[in-house]
């Protein structure tokens, strides 16, 4: 939605006084062009797409915990990661649904022939969605990682790649420049690369020595989920980068995107759990039992202190 903001009275009645106004040297009465402003907001389909979300994302996560309670918790760690990737959703939805995390962000779109600036376009900015893809990126990349089997370094590269990335991407949303803008895009579309590097060759390498029936769903699932990925850089893009579709169309975009890399990836991953029971990882130790209290000294249980 645009709203057009026309020339101030004020400033149409501050030049009548000025030009009325007589002394030795004449005021200038030339009324300096003032640039039109233009705001971009989300209308109400914009607003009901960002509930609709926010409801289907608190219902999975209520199946995901659900489903989690079906299995050992030594089984659990792919219920509670994914899970805790739609309940930070969930959040985030709801928030961006009520009004909060969203600001206004001014851009020059349009110049005169001799350089001054006519129009300027104030767009909202859901920052919140940036904080919300910081924590829940990495928790989805945790799941590929950990079904694939890599090292702790190779996680912890993914980990912080994508970190970087989506930190750039929030930077390219606030610049003030539109070259600055596309310069941390291109360092966030670095980052991808390499995400897609340790995912997809990494990760393939690693499941070459598991099952046909192993290999096959993670190549699916990682196949899925980085094409998904690939479609985000480009919907950013071709709203916040060149300003080309309106904030209701970013909103609808980003929900498809968001429904489909977490509800979707969720489901699909934790219904093939019991399909790949053997590679799943089998956590024991502080996870399943807790700190454990074996040879502790517990004074007043038994003997105390004074006993000896």
């Amino acid at each position: 939605m645009i709203i057009l903001q026309e020339l101030p009275e004020a400033a149409t009645q501050v030049a009548t006084l000025l030009a009325q106004k007589t002394s030795h040297t004449p005021l200038p009465t030339v009324i300096p062009d003032v640039p039109r402003v233009y705001y971009q907001t989300s209308s109400e389909v914009g607003h009901r797409t960002l509930w609709v979300v926010c409801v289907l994302m608190g219902l999975s996560s209520l199946a995901f915990y659900a489903m989690a309670m079906r299995v050992p918790v030594q089984k659990r760690l792919f219920h509670v990661i994914t899970a805790l990737v739609t309940t930070f959703a969930f959040l985030s939805y709801y928030a961006m649904a009520t009004g909060d995390g969203v600001t206004s962000h001014p851009y020059v779109s349009g110049r005169s022939k001799h350089g001054a600036v006519t129009e300027i376009v104030q767009r909202d900015i859901y920052w919140v969605r940036y904080v919300d893809w910081s924590i829940t990126t990495p928790l989805l990349l945790l799941d590929l990682c950990l079904l694939a089997g890599l090292n702790g370094a190779t996680i912890l590269v993914t980990v912080v790649s994508d970190v970087i990335m989506i930190l750039t991407g929030l930077f390219a949303a606030f610049a003030r420049e539109e070259a600055q803008g596309w310069g941390w895009y291109a360092f966030a579309c670095i980052a991808y690369l390499n995400i897609v590097y340790q995912v997809g060759y990494k990760g393939t390498h690693a499941m070459s020595t598991r099952d046909y029936k192993t290999r096959a769903f993670f190549l699916s699932l990682s196949l899925f989920t980085l094409l998904l990925w690939t479609a985000y850089p480009i919907v950013w893009g071709i709203a916040d980068g060149a300003h080309r579709v309106t904030v209701d169309a970013e909103i609808i975009a980003y929900a498809v995107l968001d429904v489909l890399a977490k509800g979707v990836f969720g489901f699909w991953l934790l219904l093939a759990h019991d399909t790949m029971a053997r590679s799943s990882p089998n956590i024991d130790g502080f996870w399943s039992h807790g700190v454990s209290h074996e040879g502790a000294l517990r004074v007043g249980e038994g003997r105390t202190l004074d006993d000896d």
